[in-house]
This record gives structure tokens, C-alpha cells and sequence, in this order.
């Protein structure tokens, strides 16, 4: 192709930080290049850690966007939008969404949106950190600046989807939706022997029972559960270990006054942000992941990758990545006595596990590694920048 082929978008996000959204954009940028696309990423906000780093070793431009306040950041942006020209602004997350689509009022980008969660979901009233007037003032904010401001949205799932004609009132026919895909390569494949060494290094025998969970510490991810299924496990099950890799959040207080309450401070450990999580995915005999709610779960494709078999909540986005019965165990969300009834059922069954775990490895590689994904990615990137052009109908 020609250089006049070759489009430009510019990824607008929070911050290169540690969550999942943050980790999907930077496994997605590299390949763009490959795909006549060039990147560039503004973000309203630095982060210590998290994919920042890997993201400009890649090669890709990473805008920090001045400003103490959302309007400067905005200016700054609308400023980057005039200076760089792109066919298309992509956002994510709802304050990079509403700055997004405030900056690219009025110029020639079109405006896509992915939609990576279900933040409206009433479980979220449930969450001592959120208050329903600011919720549902960010609903407003959320739905009106999406339905008069955004060319076109991208979301990571069919439930994410649905959300968002229900609670943004989106039409439908402006969403595409392209699940999140993983590199293969980074991640590495499941082996007896990768298991025993990683166990080796992080000092776990090898007929402990190892279970992972991997997620922020917000009321989101439901790791009390998990704790409390602990609770009710660990009698039975002496060499039972409970590894719980992510950063610290709004959560973090309240979890470790439950893991001390419960004593369990032997047996469940808080590795906070972890850049090996393949290699503590690899050394783990389950997965577990006590969501509320979720828009898709990249922890658990990666977990797949690595073979693991999942207990997980049964929320709708995470039925639609996992098979329940052939990969998965699926049990009510806020239901610690489910989730240790489905994680006992898991560890005293080897040849189910081990054919669950099989099961996750065919799915990854059938669905959700990038390979399969990008093309979807670059073909919407293509339509909606066609659609753009005079003489055409936008998407």
C-alpha cells in the first residue's frame, strides 16, 4: 500500500495503567503498523505502573496531556486532534470517552468509543464508594455526549452491547462488536514443566493447591467472596494457597480486615501488581474470578491461554468468553458458598480438571488470541473512516 493508504488513529485513554483495558490497547498497537494503521495514544494521566513503558518501547507516540482539571485536558487534546489530524479518535473509559468526544466536536476524525464495561449495572449501588446521584449524573453525561457526540462504538462483547442500548439508549446498528485478544507469544504455553518451575521460584510445593484471581481490589471484582470460600475450605484442605495478583484499590482495607478476621493471612497472599502474572497463571492448578459484574474479563482469556480451568461468577460477559461444563464451573455472583462448593469440585477431580483445562487452551486459540482479532479491529477502523468521507453516510 501507499502511504495516502496508511490511516492514522489516536487512541485517547486514561492512563497506561495496570487494568485491562489498559493491558487489550497495548497488545492491540504493535500490530497496527503491520496493518497500515499508525497509533498514537493521549492519556489524561501518568501512571507509575502498569504498560506505559512497553507501550513507547514499541515504538508508538504516548501524549501525557497537561493539565490539572478535565477542560484543560480537553483543550490539550483538541489541540493534539489539529496537530496530528487523524481519521480517528478512539476512545475508552468514561472520562477519556466524554474528553474524547468533547475535543473531536467539529473536526474532520470520526469518533469511536469502545464500550468495555457495564458500569450501570444495579449491583453497583451495592458498592460503598459509589453514590447514586453521581451515578446517575455520569449515566446522563455518559449517554448524551455517546448518542449526539460519537461516530461509532466498539464493544468488547455482546453483553456490553445490550448494556448500552439499555442504559444509553445507543442504537444498536452503531455498535460492532470485537472481543479483546491476547498475543500468544507473551503469554507462552501451558507444560508439567513451566508448572513445576514457576512453582519452584515462588516457593510453592508441588502438590499444593494453588488457585489465582486476578484483579484490581474494587468492590468490582468480588474478592471477599473468594476470601470467604477460602474460609470455608481450608479445614479440609491444608495445602490449599490463595494468590491474589492486582493493585491495591478502593477495596484493599476492607479485604485485609477480612483476611485477618477470617485468619487466613497464612494461606491467602496479595502480590499486588504483578508483571509475571502468565508465569503465576502458569503455575496455578485453577483460576478463580468472583466478579459482580464485567464487561469481559481479559484475566480470564489469559488464564485460558495458560490452560487453567475457571470457577467463575455467572454474569452474562463472562458467559460468553468461557464454556460452561467443557471449561468452566459458573456460580451465583456474592455466593461464597457456591464458589467453594465449585472450587472443592474442581481440585478432587484431577481428569476434569486437567480436561477443562485443555478445553480453555482450544478456546483461546480458537477466539481470542490477536491474530484472530485484529482483523476485526482494522476492518471497523476502515469501515467507519470510509463512512466518514464526504458523500458517504456516516456509521
Amino acid at each position: 500500500m501507499t502511504d495516502d493508504a496508511r490511516m492514522k488513529v489516536l487512541f485517547v485513554i486514561n492512563g497506561l495503567g495496570t487494568g485491562g483495558a489498559e493491558r487489550s490497547l497495548a497488545e492491540l498497537l504493535p500490530w497496527l503498523g503491520e496493518n497500515e494503521i499508525d497509533p498514537v495514544v493521549a492519556c489524561l494521566f501518568a501512571r507509575d505502573e502498569g504498560v506505559e513503558e512497553a507501550v513507547r518501547s514499541s515504538g508508538v507516540e504516548v501524549e501525557v496531556l497537561p493539565g490539572k482539571a478535565l477542560p484543560g485536558r480537553v483543550v490539550s487534546l483538541r489541540r493534539l486532534i489539529r496537530s496530528h489530524r487523524p481519521a480517528i479518535v478512539h476512545t475508552s473509559i468514561f472520562e477519556s470517552d466524554v474528553a474524547g468526544r468533547v475535543a473531536a466536536a467539529g473536526s474532520d476524525a470520526a469518533l469511536v468509543t469502545s464500550l468495555v464495561n457495564t458500569p450501570y449495572d444495579a449491583v453497583r449501588l451495592r458498592d460503598p464508594n459509589v453514590h447514586r446521584l453521581s451515578l446517575r449524573a455520569a449515566r446522563w453525561v455518559d449517554g448524551w455526549t455517546a448518542r449526539n457526540m460519537t461516530t461509532h462504538f466498539h464493544a468488547v462483547s455482546e453483553s456490553v452491547k445490550r448494556a448500552a442500548v439499555n442504559d444509553l439508549r445507543i442504537p444498536p446498528d452503531r455498535i460492532t462488536v470485537v472481543p479483546r485478544g491476547r498475543d500468544p507469544e507473551r503469554l507462552g504455553v501451558p507444560s508439567a514443566t513451566r508448572r513445576l518451575a514457576r512453582r519452584r521460584a515462588l516457593g510453592w510445593a508441588s502438590d499444593d493447591e494453588v488457585i489465582v484471581t486476578v484483579g484490581r481490589h474494587e468492590f468490582q471484582k468480588g474478592h471477599r467472596y473468594l476470601l470467604e470460600a477460602a474460609a470455608r475450605l481450608l479445614p479440609t484442605r491444608p495445602r490449599l494457597r490463595v494468590i491474589v495478583a492486582g493493585r491495591r484499590g478502593n477495596a484493599s482495607a476492607d479485604i485485609e480486615a477480612l483476611r485477618r478476621s477470617l485468619n487466613l493471612r497464612d494461606r491467602v497472599r496479595f502480590m499486588g501488581h504483578r508483571d509475571d502474572v502468565p508465569n503465576l497463571l502458569a503455575a496455578a492448578d485453577l483460576f478463580v474470578f468472583p466478579s459482580l459484574y464485567e464487561g469481559f474479563g481479559g484475566a480470564l482469556i489469559e488464564a485460558m491461554a495458560l490452560g487453567l480451568p475457571i470457577v467463575a461468577s455467572d454474569v452474562p460477559a463472562i458467559r460468553e468468553v468461557v464454556e460452561e461444563g467443557r471449561n468452566a464451573l459458573l456460580v451465583s455472583r456474592g455466593d461464597p458458598r457456591a464458589l467453594a462448593g465449585a472450587i472443592a469440585a474442581l481440585l478432587d477431580q484431577a481428569d476434569q480438571r486437567e480436561a477443562f483445562g485443555r478445553a480453555s487452551r482450544r478456546r483461546f486459540e480458537e477466539r481470542f488470541t490477536l491474530e484472530s482479532v485484529v482483523p476485526q479491529m482494522v476492518e471497523l477502523y476502515r469501515s467507519v473512516a470510509a463512512a466518514r468521507r464526504p458523500g458517504r453516510v456516516a456509521a
